[in-house]
């Protein structure tokens, strides 16, 4: 038999939408890693309207905000509400090294990946070395 109410649930559940935990963030998990010469971000973002999601980049801050609107209603009667819904936001602090100018992002099956290109000043380049055939002595 399923309870309709149960004040000690709602207020875990209200909890760990606030605060998140150890299972499920509060923040829209992510994994990072580099792929070449870029960095690769992918952010879950399960049931959001890709219309709603806003990528706008400060300096070298990227946030990352999105919003999951609620199925239910007054009209329904609901037996379990579990999913978060609201507006969502992530801010990731990227290095000097990245061109925020040339992020790309791209939502499918509610995952949006952003590729982030390394600046062409930061990778890594040979440094040719010159020399002389010309000996120099050295007075002891």
């Amino acid at each position: 038999m399923l309870m309709r109410t149960d004040p000690f649930r709602e207020l875990d559940r209200l909890t760990q939408q606030v605060f998140g935990s150890q299972a499920r963030p509060a923040a829209m998990p992510m994994d990072a890693w580099r792929e070449g010469d870029e960095f690769v971000v992918e952010l879950d973002l399960p049931g959001v309207d890709p219309a709603t999601i806003d990528l706008d980049v400060e300096r070298n801050v990227l946030t990352v905000a999105a919003e999951r609107k609620s199925r239910l209603d007054d009209e329904k009667e609901v037996v379990a509400a579990e999913r978060p819904s609201g507006t969502f936001s992530r801010q990731l602090v990227l290095g000097d090294t990245l061109d925020t100018d040339k992020v790309t992002a791209n939502y499918d099956a509610g995952v949006l990946a952003l590729r982030i290109p390394i600046r062409e000043q930061a990778k890594p380049r040979k440094i040719e070395i010159n020399s002389s055939d010309a000996r120099q002595q050295i007075n002891a």
